[in-house]
């Protein structure tokens, strides 16, 4: 029998597949629009996440409704998810047992979505979505294609809070990430009307945006 949204959700919340089961306060299932062309996929819940159940709502979710709005887009627009739905403590990278436990939520996930483009946030979610080996320091902002979905990796938003010499380049990534979405999507771009064009060059002001 095929998913439905809500009995994913349910199933999702009741999962006990792995020892976050065991720390988390909340299932972070994920958040946004359930007809979005776009999926953006994070790491793992951090600790506002696992207390509100929903993604990127601490200061890495203010920073990505930031840069979701220099190219016109709002959390309306597009699906956010996470590579595991539970904290891990301390907020430490997941281990690689805990993805493989939790990598089918979002795969079933991507199933009913069916978005035309996915972003990963950061080299956790670049490594289990695009390739093993993928650099996020070499790669980002490069193109990948899989079952006829558009795949790029761009840093994650508690990595450009961290390292503001990364925001400039994250910049020239989502100007890049606009120009695919009017290429490929069919109405996502119409939220993107009146946004200066991907070949406008970065100004201070755009780069104060991302943060």
């Amino acid at each position: 029998m095929a998913d439905s949204w809500e009995a994913l959700e349910r199933a999702c919340g009741a999962c006990r597949g792995c020892a976050l089961a065991e720390t988390r306060t909340n299932v972070v299932f994920g958040d946004g629009a359930r007809d979005a062309e776009i999926l953006l996929v994070g790491e793992g819940p951090g600790q506002h996440e696992d207390e509100q159940g929903v993604p990127f709502v601490g200061p890495a979710g203010k920073l990505l409704d930031d840069m979701l709005e220099i190219i016109g887009l709002d959390r309306t627009k597009v699906y956010v998810a996470n590579i595991v739905k539970c904290r891990p403590p301390k907020n430490r990278d997941p281990l690689n047992v805990e993805q493989d436990a939790c990598i089918g939520w979002l795969r079933r996930q991507t199933a009913l979505l069916r978005p035309k483009m996915i972003v990963c946030l950061g080299r956790i979610a670049a490594k289990a979505i695009i390739q093993e080996n993928f650099k996020i320091t070499e790669q980002h902002g490069q193109w990948f294609q899989r079952g006829g979905v558009q795949m790029t990796a761009i840093y994650h938003p508690s990595a450009l809070l961290r390292d503001e010499g990364k925001r400039p380049e994250t910049f020239v990534d989502l100007k890049k990430i606009q120009a695919k979405i009017r290429e490929i999507c069919t109405h996502t771009p119409e939220q993107a009307a009146g946004i200066p064009p991907p070949c406008t060059p970065p100004n201070v002001n755009h780069i104060k945006t991302l943060g």
